[in-house]
C-alpha cells in the first residue's frame, strides 16, 4: 500500500494534533492557491497533508473553515502589531513605516502567496465576516497613523493599505522577489503617499520603535 504524502509523525507525539492542523493548513494553502478553492476537495487536502480525511473534521468544520483560518493568518499579526504601535510615543511616520514594513514582510512570507486568496469570489461570503472585520480594523489603524503622520491631513489609510497589498500581485508575477528591498520601497512609498518629506522619511527609517504589549 502506497504511503500517504506528508510529514511522518511519531506515534504518541504530544504535538501530533498541532502538527496535523498545521499540515492541513499548509496543504490546503498550496492547493487553494494553485488548483483553486472550488476545485479542491477535503480528500485532496487530506492526501496532500498525509492525514485521514476524518482528521480534517476534527480540526475544521470544512473547507470554508480552513480558508477562513488561512485568511485570518494574513491579517492577525499585522493587526496585533498595529494595535501595539497605536500605543507608541514615537513619531507617527516612524510607526507607520514599521507597520508597513512588517505587513509587506508578512504578505511575502512563506512558500505560498496566500494574498491571492483575497481575490477568490467565495471570500465575499458571510462565512468570512471575521476576516473582513479584522481587515477593516487594520485599515482603520492605517488611517489613524496616516492621518497623524500627515498632521491631520486627508485620510489616506485606504490608499496606504492598497499599496501594501499590491505586493500580492507583484509576488505572483515575480517569484524571485527581493522581499527586503520591496519592504523598504513600499514603506518609503507609503510615507511619500501620506505627504512626508524625504527628511521625514529618513528619520522614520532611523527612529527605533518600541512596542507596548
Amino acid at each position: 500500500m502506497a504511503r500517504r504524502p506528508g510529514r511522518p509523525r511519531a506515534s504518541g507525539d504530544p504535538d501530533g494534533e498541532r502538527d496535523t492542523r498545521r499540515d492541513v493548513l499548509d496543504a490546503a494553502a498550496a492547493l487553494f492557491c494553485t488548483v483553486g478553492f472550488t476545485s479542491t476537495s477535503t480528500r485532496a487536502v487530506a492526501d496532500a497533508a498525509g492525514v485521514r480525511q476524518a482528521s480534517i473534521y476534527h480540526h475544521f468544520a470544512g473547507k470554508d473553515a480552513i480558508l477562513l483560518e488561512l485568511l485570518l493568518g494574513t491579517v492577525r499579526p499585522s493587526l496585533e502589531l498595529a494595535d501595539a504601535l497605536a500605543a507608541g510615543t514615537e513619531p507617527a511616520a516612524a510607526r507607520l513605516w514599521t507597520l508597513v514594513h512588517a505587513d509587506v514582510g508578512l504578505l511575502c512570507a512563506g512558500p505560498v502567496n496566500l494574498g491571492v486568496l483575497y481575490m477568490l469570489p467565495e471570500v465575499a461570503g458571510e462565512q468570512f465576516a471575521e476576516f473582513h472585520a479584522l481587515r477593516s480594523r487594520l485599515r482603520a489603524r492605517y488611517s489613524e497613523l496616516a492621518s497623524a503622520a500627515d498632521d491631520g491631513g486627508d485620510d489616506r489609510g485606504e490608499l496606504a493599505l492598497g499599496l501594501v497589498e499590491s505586493v500580492i500581485l507583484r509576488r505572483r508575477d515575480t517569484p524571485d522577489l527581493d522581499v527586503a528591498a520591496v519592504q523598504d520601497a513600499v514603506a518609503d512609498g507609503v510615507l511619500r503617499l501620506v505627504g512626508c518629506t524625504p527628511a521625514e522619511i529618513a528619520l522614520a527609517r532611523a527612529v527605533p520603535v518600541t512596542l507596548t504589549v
